[in-house]
């Protein structure tokens, strides 16, 4: 087998016609040179320098060999750049639970960017009730998940990466559309369409009204609907009120189809969290999505989901 540092030291004395010239070149010493250049030759069975006292000349093996040992060491580094390459790569598949809102409005513009970055890397958001997020999170059904409530403990670690905000939104006709603002009484005894109790958007709701001496329970919630898409269009057609992210409300706002309505006394903001399990096998994709989703340097995605 043919020794690539015999051949590298090949091609110095090749260049510059001198074993003295090529020992400074590669920082070694003339004899150690000439030791190579002397296991190569008998490696291959031919001799390759014409060596006097004054100069060196290659042999027809010699010039036959160069190219073909040049384009060798070349293909051996571009090798080893593309193996190092791989090292840095991020490869593998993400899956992503999340709630509704998040999995609809927030996270498919983190996935495309963040596939720009690293083509190697598929990912899959699969949406489903906040309650459910964390078991499949624990069952490893999921690398990570996307919930509406602080869930920093046990086997999981939380990162606040995005604040959406809870509104009230009414038909475009409905007399509330016209006022300023309304009292948290006012809600009660009106038709109410809500998000399942275990919904973020619920959790949120109930805390509030809590404060202020009413129960989730005391609404006249008539309608029970499953996502924030449906809720929406059963206010635009007129059939009641409803509590919903504004995220999933801002393009029917935006037309005047419905309205908001702010509730005097009311902050119904709310953190939207990435949580992962702290105990995990390595993953490269998991980490790095990890950090992307909190790089500063994305927030420019966050305006694009509020749109």
């Amino acid at each position: 087998m043919i020794d690539l540092t015999r051949l590298q030291i090949f091609l110095s004395v090749a260049e510059n016609l001198s074993f003295s010239e090529a020992a400074q070149r590669l920082h070694i010493s003339q004899p150690t040179v000439s030791h190579h250049i002397k296991a190569l030759e008998q490696a291959l069975g031919v001799e390759l320098f014409n060596r006097s006292s004054h100069r060196v000349k290659l042999t027809g093996a010699a010039r036959l060999l160069y190219p073909r040992a040049r384009r060798l060491l070349q293909d051996t580094v571009e090798i080893q750049q593309i193996m190092d390459s791989l090292q840095e790569q991020v490869v593998g598949h993400l899956r992503i639970a999340c709630s509704t809102t998040a999995g609809k409005y927030i996270l498919p513009q983190f996935a495309a960017r963040f596939h720009e970055r690293h083509p190697g890397v598929g990912i899959s958001i699969s949406r489903c009730t906040a309650a459910g997020v964390i078991p499949n999170l624990l069952e490893e059904e999921a690398d990570l998940g996307a919930v509406s409530f602080e869930a920093c403990e046990g086997e999981v670690e939380c990162q606040v990466f995005f604040e959406d905000r809870i509104v009230l939104i009414v038909p475009a006709e409905h007399p509330w559309a016209k006022q300023e603002s309304i009292e948290p009484s006012d809600l009660l005894g009106e038709n109410m369409i809500l998000r399942e109790p275990s919904s973020g958007t619920s959790r949120v709701l109930s805390v509030e009204l809590g404060k202020h001496d009413i129960a989730l329970e005391d609404l006249n919630a008539f309608l029970e609907l499953g996502n924030s898409e449906a809720i929406v269009m059963t206010v635009e057609a007129g059939f009641g009120v409803s509590f919903v992210s504004r995220i999933a409300a801002s393009c029917p706002l935006a037309m005047g189809i419905i309205a908001e309505v702010p509730v005097a006394g009311f902050d119904l903001r709310r953190k939207i969290y990435m949580i992962r399990k702290k105990l995990r096998p390595a993953n490269r994709a998991v980490d790095a999505f990890w950090g992307f989703v909190h790089d500063p340097a994305n927030t420019d995605l966050l305006a694009m989901a509020k749109e």
